[in-house]
């Protein structure tokens, strides 16, 4: 059996690291997560902007609860003004009905912004310390849900890490494991092909309709996403047009049937590749994938970038062997030998797979070394994400 070294949650999931976040409601406690971080390095303190625009106050509540509640998570620290409407009692109220430990530290009940961190610098040293004395458990592959993730795409990237990317992904699932494949505006012009593979006729409908649902929504503010994309950047790197972009982009998720298509940071409910509607920027999407469960990101890239999710260990795949080298201290994986003739997509995805178990069962990535840990969510939601 396919398995690897991880932590055993009660909710039935398992974890590929055991934190200890401590999240701010609101930016306006940032400071506060910062200085606990600073005290205590070994917890995630995550800082955010994300104050809800009107109407979307709901959706942000959820995703958050989502996200400290994915299954890397061994406890949560909520930090909230304790001001009627701040929204802390409910969002803890939500995570503790996913089953994770949730403490709840406001501004009113300790007096003060440096008694509010003095509390939860303890809390933290306690909750770390006793997350440290867990030991890893042999867990099968099924329980692993990975994102998919592309960014700084360049002419390879449909040809050589994406690709292979997608024979990991296949693997995965043969195993009985999930993978999100998101980025909804990056699929349009592809979304036909991607629909022959549902699982269903209602499935099938769900992909064109939500690829397309984000067309109509740009086309209403009067850009035209097919004239936007590619990006500046993407075109540096050999892109020639939204097509080909979104060709390359469906290339990570591999050949298996499409089972789902899930909302923005809703958790799936079928095993498989599992479609998630998000928005096509980078961090926002992996803020996404995490809190619908991803417990590890695999991110491909042809230009090079830094970012990685906060609570998800993200493996760098380099679509060419140039970058990789320019850039070796944020690259896991080179996937340029495929366009060399070094290696195949079968091997190159062989390297993935054998990375995504080592890092699952506690292998640093290069991201993490480096401490790079980003998150960001839309703070004006498409109206259909607040139904999700």
């Amino acid at each position: 059996m396919d398995e690897f070294l991880g932590y055993p949650r009660r909710q039935g999931n398992a974890g590929v690291r055991n934190l200890v976040v401590v999240m701010p409601t609101s930016e306006v406690l940032n400071r506060c997560a910062e200085l606990v971080g600073e005290a205590v390095p070994d917890a995630v303190c995550i800082q955010h902007f994300n104050a809800a625009a009107p109407g979307a106050a709901g959706f942000h509540l959820r995703v958050l609860a989502g996200y400290v509640s994915n299954p890397n998570v061994f406890a949560a620290l909520l930090l909230a003004s304790g001001d009627p409407g701040d929204g802390g009692e409910e969002l803890a109220e939500l995570v503790a009905r996913r089953g994770v430990h949730v403490e709840l530290h406001t501004l009113r009940g300790a007096g003060g912004l440096g008694a509010l961190v003095e509390r939860a610098t303890e809390r933290a040293r306690s909750l770390v310390a006793a997350a440290g004395a867990v030991e890893r458990e042999a867990v099968p592959m099924s329980q692993l849900l990975v994102g998919t993730e592309c960014g700084g795409s360049d002419a390879l990237s449909g040809l050589t890490a994406n690709p292979a990317l997608g024979w990991a992904v296949d693997r995965l699932v043969e195993a009985g494991g999930s993978a999100l494949l998101c980025e909804l505006p990056e699929l349009i012009g592809a979304e036909h092909l991607l629909a022959r593979r549902a699982a269903d006729a209602t499935t099938a409908d769900a992909v064109v309709g939500a690829v397309r649902r984000w067309e109509e929504l740009v086309r209403r503010l009067g850009v035209d996403l097919r004239g936007a994309q590619p990006t500046p950047g993407n075109q540096a790197g050999g892109l020639t047009t939204v097509e080909e972009k979104s060709l390359g982009g469906m290339a990570k998720g591999g050949s298996t049937p499409v089972v789902e298509v899930v909302g923005y940071g809703v958790a799936p409910q079928r095993s498989g590749l599992v479609l998630m509607d998000t928005p096509g920027h980078d961090v926002e999407q992996m803020t996404g994938m995490v809190a619908g469960g991803a417990q590890i990101v695999v991110f491909t890239t042809g230009r090079g970038t830094p970012t990685a999710a906060a609570l998800a260990p993200t493996i760098k795949v380099s679509t060419n062997t140039a970058m990789a080298r320019r850039l070796a201290e944020h690259i896991d994986v080179d996937a340029g030998g495929i366009a060399t003739g070094r290696a195949t997509r079968q091997q190159i995805g062989e390297q993935i797979w054998d990375e995504l178990r080592a890092v699952a069962s506690g292998k640093p990535t290069r991201a993490e070394r480096f401490g790079q840990a980003d998150f960001a969510m839309p703070r004006t939601a498409p109206s259909w994400y607040a139904d999700a």
